[in-house]
Parts: C-alpha cells; structure tokens; sequence
C-alpha cells in the first residue's frame, strides 16, 4: 500500500486536533508548524477534511480547525479515504470488479485479501488510538513482528536501506 504524502499530514493533522481541548480551534499554519509540513498545503488538505465531515472550521481572529466529532468516532481509514478515496484500487477500480484470465485468474482473491488486511489496521484504529499511543492488540502484534520494520528488496541486486528500527518520536 502506498500512503501519499497527503494522507501522511492529513492523519497527523487530525491527531494534533485531537490533543487539544474540545471547542479549541488551531489554525492551518499551527497543525503545520506542529508537524513539520508545509502550512499553505496543510490548509488545503484540512478543507478536504471539513469538506468530509472530519473537520469543522470558523473563520475570524478565534478561527481555525478542530474535529467535527470525538476522536475515538474518527479512524485512520476515514481520514485516508477523505483525502485519497478507496484504500484498495486495482487500475481504479474496487478489486471485486476485476477479472482476470488464465495464470491470472485467482489474482484478484489476492486484492480481496489485501483490502480486507489493510482494513483490519485501518477501520480499527482510530485517531484517539493512536494519539494515546493506545493501538488495538492486532495492531501492536502486526508490529512488534521483527521483519514488519524492514524494508524488502525491490529489485534484484538493489539493497534496501538499512532499518533503524521503530521511528523516533518527533515530539
């Protein structure tokens, strides 16, 4: 799965609104500065996300964004799909609607499966999880697997970058 570089600061915009006190409104430019990401873009993805019913905004000296409904109600796959649309897409469709023929033809049980594993992570996990550091059990177990923080070889004869283990914190 390939999570764009929206999807990233949308979900990272989301939990920095999700640490503060309810009725707060935080700007574009604070939930970029709180991240690191660029503030004109990170406004342009939270209108997305108000346009979504993830986000609500207010204009004025007391304005800004902050989530339209509890964090806990909100999943990391809510804010994918806002921003980028399905989680799984075979050539643009959903891979119950492709075929295949020949050697092909169990290939699309194989995009079944993996929808329903990157569901089983996403639709699980909400953005109150994740800001409490409180991941679901299946999560954590995914994670704690040795090899889930190392990165495959894509090419015959290109090494991966070496794993530094688990990211640091940025806070």
């Amino acid at each position: 799965m390939h999570v764009s570089a929206r999807s990233d600061y949308a979900v990272r915009a989301v939990l920095e609104l999700a640490l503060i006190e309810p009725g707060r409104n935080v700007s574009g430019e604070a939930l970029a500065t709180a991240q690191g990401t660029p503030p004109r873009y990170t406004t342009q993805i939270m209108v997305e996300l108000r346009r979504a019913g993830i986000v609500t905004s207010q204009r004025g000296a007391e304005g800004g964004f902050r989530l339209a409904r509890p964090a806990q109600e909100i999943t990391v796959a809510d804010v994918i799909r806002a921003i980028d649309g399905p989680l799984a897409e075979i050539r643009g469709m959903p891979p119950e609607q492709v075929t295949y023929d020949g050697a092909a033809v169990h290939l699309q049980d194989v995009w079944i499966a993996l929808r329903t594993a990157i569901r089983g992570v996403l639709e699980t996990t909400t953005i109150a999880d994740v800001a409490a550091g409180q991941l679901p059990a299946e999560v954590r177990a995914l994670a704690a697997v040795p090899t889930s923080w190392s990165t495959r070889q894509t090419r015959p004869g290109v090494s991966p970058p070496p794993s530094s283990g688990p990211p640091r914190r940025l806070r």
